[in-house]
């Protein structure tokens, strides 16, 4: 069953607004990393690359859960555990491109954020995550 992310909570993935992944290590340890989010009306997309200890995870185990608060409210939040459903190079580094943007206001991943002869030396993916179950909020 997929959820999908409510219009009251769609802003936190289109303004830059960090997220906490957390991925399940080969021996079910959790790992979490702070990344970059983004929301395509169906899928909540994370960009990584396979080297990295979160790309590898997800590839291995696609259980998943992402966390976002607002920054200008704590006691607002979403946590989307989810599946990842595809890992994909296509369109990788255009969509690490428009997360810089968005982040950082620059134009480039790869020179601008990281050297550009890192482009050469990792597989750059977009992750997208089907939510599985959306929560809202924090419960006092």
């Amino acid at each position: 069953m997929v959820n999908t992310i409510p219009d009251s909570h769609r802003d936190l993935f289109s303004l830059p607004v960090h997220g906490v992944l957390s991925t399940l290590m080969p021996d079910g340890q959790p790992q979490s990393s702070l990344v970059w989010t983004d929301y395509d009306g169906e899928y909540v997309l994370v960009n990584t690359t396979l080297e990295r200890q979160k790309g590898r995870n997800m590839s291995a185990n696609p259980r998943v859960t992402l966390l976002v608060i607002d920054p200008r409210s704590s006691s607002r939040w979403i946590e989307v555990r989810g599946c990842v459903v595809e890992i994909t190079t296509a369109g990788a580094e255009a969509h690490a491109d428009r997360l810089t943007q968005r982040y950082t206001g620059k134009q480039h991943f790869y020179g601008d954020i990281y050297p550009p002869e890192r482009k050469h030396q990792e597989t750059r993916v977009i992750v997208k995550i089907a939510p599985v179950k959306v929560s809202l909020n924090a419960a006092f």
